[in-house]
C-alpha cells in the first residue's frame, strides 16, 4: 500500500525503499511538502520527488537505478571536436536560479514541465543553504547549457540540465565529472534509465547496491561551497 505523508509528518517519514511499487517502478510515497528538511531526508535515503503540475507530491526510488562514476563518463570524438569548435566558458554556482528555469522550459517533445514553480523555490532554497548546485556553460557571453542538483556528502543527485547549443547539456555534464573528481564525489545519481545519458557512460545498477552506496558516502549532511568563475572550459577540462 502506497505510504501517504502528512505536512506535519517527521521529515523522513518515508517507508523502507523495497516497500516502493513496481508499476509504476519505484513509486512509494505521496503528499507531504518540499521542506528544506523533508528533501535532506528524502535524497540523503535515495528518494526523490517528481510529479506533474496539479498532482500530489510523489516520491520515487526506482529498481534498477542509474547512476554515473565520475571517472567513468565517455568522452566521444565528435564531442572533443564540437568543444574545440567554439570558444566556451564553464562556471559552477554563478546562477542556479538561471539554469533551473532553463530547465524549467517546456521541451521540443513536451509543452509540460514537472520542474513547476513550487520545485523552483524549493530548490533555490537549498541552492541558498548550500546543498543545491549548478553548472553553467557560456558562449559569447549567453548562458547556453547547464546543470543542477543536490550534494550530499560523496554523492551528486543530477536533477536536471538544458541546452540552446548543440553539445552544451553534454559539455557541462562532462565539466561536472571533471569538477566531482576534483570534489573526491563517488557518484552521480541519475535517477532513470535514459539513452542520452547511457552514451556519457551512465549504467544501471541495483537499488540495493545504490542505497550501499549511500550509506558508505552520506556520513553527514553538511551544506557544501562549491565555487567557480567562469573559465575557458577547454582550460577546466584539463586541454590548456
Amino acid at each position: 500500500m502506497l505510504t501517504h505523508i502528512q505536512p506535519f509528518d517527521i521529515a523522513d517519514s518515508f517507508p523502507p525503499l523495497d516497500k516502493a511499487s513496481k508499476d509504476p517502478n519505484g513509486l512509494l510515497a505521496i503528499g507531504g511538502d518540499l521542506q528544506p528538511q523533508r528533501l535532506l531526508a528524502a535524497y540523503r535515503r535515495g528518494i526523490f520527488p517528481w510529479y506533474s503540475q496539479g498532482q500530489p507530491i510523489l516520491w520515487w526510488s526506482p529498481d534498477p537505478r542509474m547512476v554515473l562514476f565520475p571517472d567513468h563518463f565517455h568522452i566521444s570524438r565528435s564531442l572533443k571536436k564540437s568543444l574545440k569548435r567554439k570558444t566556451f566558458q564553464v562556471s559552477v554556482d554563478q546562477d542556479f536560479a538561471g539554469v533551473i528555469k532553463a530547465c524549467a522550459r517546456p521541451r521540443a517533445y513536451s509543452d509540460e514541465t514537472w520542474i513547476n514553480e513550487a520545485m523552483q523555490t524549493a530548490y533555490i532554497e537549498l541552492h541558498n543553504l548550500g546543498y543545491a548546485h549548478s553548472l553553467e556553460i557560456w558562449l559569447d557571453e549567453k548562458m547556453v547549457g547547464g546543470l543542477y542538483g543536490i550534494a550530499l556528502g560523496k554523492v551528486f543527485f543530477g536533477e536536471s540540465m538544458f541546452s540552446v547549443e548543440t553539445d552544451a547539456s553534454k559539455l557541462a555534464f562532462w565539466a561536472l565529472s571533471v569538477y566531482l573528481q576534483k570534489q573526491n564525489v563517488k557518484m552521480i545519481d541519475c535517477q532513470v534509465d535514459n539513452d542520452h545519458l547511457t552514451s556519457l557512460g551512465a549504467e544501471n545498477i541495483p537499488r540495493k547496491q545504490f542505497e550501499q552506496i549511500l550509506i558508505e558516502h552520506i556520513h553527514d549532511i553538511q551544506p557544501q561551497t562549491w565555487t567557480q568563475p567562469r573559465m575557458g572550459l577547454i582550460e577546466f577540462l584539463g586541454f590548456g
